[in-house]
């Protein structure tokens, strides 16, 4: 009788163990589920305002001259404009769009990027996109580049659709 006694004792004890282990898990993934709602919710959607962000291009930049310019290697960081020129702007951008966050939650973004031809130092081609969405959305810049450069999509139509989702979606 001593041993099935023990043996009681030792499921019991390991069903509590697991019965344990299971309510840490669903409150971990519960926590989880909350904070990253929480987090969702507290990142801005700001969206280029067509009046105040409706795009400028580089007049220099054409179909007919992609592979001198947005198609070759380190051409965008020869035409990007100095940190101390966006800074400035994102502050007073960030004032006009009514974004009262820290400036260094936002990345002063080009509605027409530099790798598809955007004026890079026209306030009218520029606008405070918070991050992380302005992360997201400079692979998605980087995407349209490549079809421009491989002869998938022309340099027109990128421009639009890059224009159209960050009008529409930011």
């Amino acid at each position: 009788m001593g041993g099935s006694c023990s043996r009681n004792r030792v499921i019991v004890s390991r069903r509590r163990l697991v019965d344990l282990v299971v309510l840490v898990v669903v409150v971990g993934l519960v926590g989880y589920v909350v904070v990253a709602r929480q987090r969702h919710a507290s990142v801005p959607v700001v969206r280029a305002d067509p009046v105040r962000t409706p795009g400028a291009l580089k007049p220099d930049v054409s179909q007919a001259s992609i592979g001198q310019t947005i198609c070759r290697r380190g051409w965008t960081a020869t035409v990007r404009p100095p940190a101390s020129f966006t800074s400035a702007l994102k502050r007073t951008q960030m004032e006009a769009y009514g974004e009262a966050g820290p400036t260094s939650a936002y990345q002063e973004d080009h509605l027409i990027s530099l790798e598809l031809g955007g004026a890079p130092d026209d306030p009218r081609n520029l606008w405070p996109e918070p991050y992380p969405r302005a992360s997201a959305v400079d692979q998605i810049e980087n995407q349209l580049n490549a079809k421009v450069c491989s002869g998938e999509l022309t340099l027109a139509d990128a421009q639009r659709e890059e224009a159209a989702l960050k009008h529409s979606r930011g």
